[in-house]
């Protein structure tokens, strides 16, 4: 691919590059547009092609740096350094619209095939494909165009910087300097209210300011700006001022203090002297602000990369909420990107446009790069078979009966549903030790009234004592993975609550500590065990040819607060509860799972950003099909989840795991139950435990569910269907071609 490269000796290249994959969590993004900021770039250029006097000059902190390693090191490590420095290529741009061809499998927000707006210099080069971590994109809604989506990043530094304003309806507001952030903030200010007056020293910007809602313009040097916002504000001064200027002197911030009335807020947002006259400010009482970048966030990698956000109650503007309000601006024609935009030009015809932007007089304000549609497909066709991949699956040993019956059982973790559903079918059945769970009162409590040996709240406890018990793990699904390593490698039987990990790693994890343990493992997919299900299991296999099964879910929408709603801890929904309904269909059918095509049905967005209902369809290697609905919508009224079987001769409709109706031979039966199958997956577990029985859920079978929950989440991403088998083989590096058309 090409990537624009500016040398620090002045050269501007147009490279060849190798293709970027996408950062842990992030996404990989075919660039369509991007913004060349005309002052923050064109400065950058400049600065390449000054000499190294005027480059000294110009950054005397870099000065500084040569003095300090000529000091520790000698002036040859020193000039060596500065060579090196000026033989370096560094990227250009940092605003930029894409389309998204490739998806980590740590992202929850995005697939293949979206609009997404583009952020960060470390990250939205002007370059033909851009890596970009999760918290530096958006979703470009359908009424902005991909150009002006390419804004979107410069248009967070000005909406970052009226939010450090705080305008009030009404406020008079002085900017000062009208180059693309200067017009941008002028725009926002006048759409939040404020009454705008701007100050530049050129005089074209006048009927473009005035386009972009600006009330009064003062040219510098034909008219006294004191002069003017005295009359302006009856005498008051502004009660703001926004510089928006490059200066290497402090005149700005001295009109703009001179400018403002008393207890007024002085906002810095170019990059300007700030040498404050102390009379002025200290007699004023000024309020003096730094706008820093697009918001809360910036520079923070653990917001950036590690997708580690902030409370909304505690910042309500970070950079990513301020990128998603700029494109509803954008999408609402709020923002007049068209009278800033002077130039849309092709991106090969760059390195023109920068000599331009040096060129005395230049009167460039946005300059919109058009990259071609899209040269990875025109010059790298696809191998469309690595969309569905058939590797054969590892052999899976299958759990030996104990020698002995096991005598005793840990659990850890005693919640309400471990102290609800589970517990309660193991009193009395199987003597209880230690049970370990992290609130003291919590476990006190569980151990006196389930009759536990021990109580603890570390989780080591359970490992440390005789080490043939089974352990029972009822936590926070984020624990289930570790946990189920460290008692498979200490030759534990395992029973552990879907589901059994979050991730693929953790999976591979899984199967290499259960092929060397001599224990057991089973999930908690209790459906299965359900006396519903068996007869209409027992029903189903007297019927010859495939079924389709149709099962819908109405879990309610999910509380922002609980904690299923904290991805890192839960997984989201899909994994921690949709792995239930895809393990019913395996169980069902009996048949291997051939591939799933699935699709969000809500955007990844806002309190919950990651998908929380799906629709989805598995075909099975039998020709039998199944269908899940799970919704967040509804209505509570309706059975929160009904199954719906089609086979040769029969329909069967399950209710809520209480009712069963069949259709067959023109007549209609009824059935009545009242067990969703934990009381029946415990004991069949305490039978194997005691060597009465074969393993009731052999962890070949859950792990095949687990494999097509994953694909699920991976045909979400990649809107394509997707082969659980291929998991095994995924490499997400890969860009693939989105299936949306």
């Amino acid at each position: 691919m090409k990537q624009i490269a500016q040398y620090q000796d002045g050269r501007l290249d147009l490279l060849e590059v190798p293709m970027p994959t996408p950062p842990v969590g992030g996404v990989l993004v075919r660039t369509t547009h991007s913004v060349i900021s005309v002052g923050t770039e064109r400065m950058k250029v400049a600065q390449a092609r000054m000499n190294l006097l005027q480059k000294a000059r110009a950054r005397p902190d870099q000065v500084r740096k040569v003095l300090d390693t000529a000091k520790n090191l000698g002036w040859r490590s020193a000039l060596e350094k500065v060579r090196n420095r000026l033989e370096t290529p560094t990227p250009l741009g940092y605003s930029a619209a894409g389309v998204v061809v490739s998806v980590h499998s740590a992202n929850t927000r995005f697939c293949v095939g979206d609009r997404v707006a583009c952020a960060g210099a470390e990250w939205a080069f002007h370059a033909e494909y851009l890596s970009v971590p999760d918290f530096l994109l958006a979703r470009i809604p359908d009424e902005v165009e991909n150009w002006q989506a390419a804004y979107t990043t410069i248009c967070a530094i000005a909406l970052h910087a009226v939010h450090q304003t705080a305008p009030n309806l009404g406020d008079r507001v002085l900017v000062s300097g009208q180059g693309l952030v200067g017009l941008l903030v002028t725009n926002m200010l006048a759409l939040a209210g404020a009454r705008v007056m701007v100050a530049d020293v050129q005089a074209r910007c006048r009927p473009i300011s005035r386009a972009m809602g600006a009330e009064r313009v003062v040219i510098l040097g034909e008219q006294r700006l004191l002069d003017e916002v005295h009359d302006w504000t009856e005498g008051y001064g502004a009660d703001a001022a926004v510089i928006c200027a490059a200066s290497d002197t402090s005149e700005p911030v001295e009109q703009a203090a001179e400018a403002l009335r008393d207890r007024g807020r002085l906002v810095s947002v170019g990059i300007t002297r700030m040498d404050l006259p102390w009379k002025t400010f200290y007699e004023k009482e000024l309020d003096v602000r730094f706008s820093r970048s697009y918001g809360p966030g910036r520079y923070d990698p653990s917001y950036e990369w590690a997708t580690c956000d902030y409370p909304i109650g505690y910042v309500r503007w970070t950079e990513q909420r301020n990128f998603d309000a700029c494109l509803n601006l954008m999408a609402g024609g709020r923002i007049n990107l068209e009278a800033i935009t002077t130039r849309r030009v092709t991106f090969l015809d760059a390195p023109k446009v920068y000599n331009d932007l040096l060129a005395e007089g230049a009167a460039d304000i946005g300059v919109v790069l058009e990259y071609s549609t899209d040269p990875l497909e025109r010059s790298q066709p696809l191998d469309q078979s690595r969309r569905v991949l058939d590797p054969s699956s590892p052999e899976i040993r299958r759990a030996a009966r104990p020698a002995q019956p096991v005598t005793r059982l840990d659990v850890i973790g005693a919640g309400n549903f471990a102290r609800t559903m589970l517990l309660p079918h193991l009193r009395g059945r199987i003597p209880l030790e230690t049970i370990v769970n992290q609130t003291p009162l919590s476990t006190a409590h569980v151990k006196a009234k389930f009759g536990f040996q021990r109580a603890a709240t570390d989780l080591a406890d359970a490992f440390a004592a005789d080490a043939s018990g089974a352990v029972l793990i009822a936590t926070r699904h984020h624990l289930h993975a570790p946990l189920v390593k460290t008692a498979l490698l200490a030759n534990r039987h395992v029973f552990v609550e879907k589901p059994l990990c979050l991730t693929l790693e953790e999976l591979r994890e899984i199967d290499a500590a259960f092929m060397k343990s001599q224990g057991s493992l089973q999930i908690g997919f209790n459906r299965r065990f359900a006396p519903a299900t068996l007869e209409l299991k027992r029903r189903l296999g007297a019927v010859p040819g495939p079924k389709t099964a149709t099962y819908r879910v109405l879990p309610g929408r999910l509380d922002p607060r609980h904690w299923y709603a904290n991805y890192s801890e839960s997984g989201g929904r899909i994994i921690g509860e949709v792995c239930h309904f895809l393990d019913y269909f395996c169980f069902l059918f009996e048949a291997e799972p051939i591939r799933i095509s699935a699709q969000s049905l809500q955007p990844a967005s806002g309190a919950l950003p990651f998908p929380d209902s799906i629709a989805a369809q598995v075909e099975f290697a039998d020709g039998s099909c199944g269908q899940l609905i799970y919704s967040a919508e509804g209505n509570p009224v309706y059975p929160k989840e009904t199954v719906t079987v089609f086979a040769s001769g029969l329909v069967a409709e399950l209710i809520n795991f209480q009712r069963l109706l069949l259709y067959s031979n023109r007549k209609r039966r009824r059935f009545s139950y009242s067990s969703k199958g934990h009381a029946e997956e415990i004991e069949a577990w305490l039978a194997f435990l005691g060597g009465k029985t074969e393993h009731p859920l052999p962890y070949e079978e859950s792990r095949t569910s687990m494999l097509l929950t994953f694909a699920a989440l991976e045909s979400i991403r990649r809107a394509i269907p997707v082969a659980p088998a291929s998991l095994l083989d995924f490499d997400p590096s890969v860009p693939l071609q989105s299936g949306r058309g």
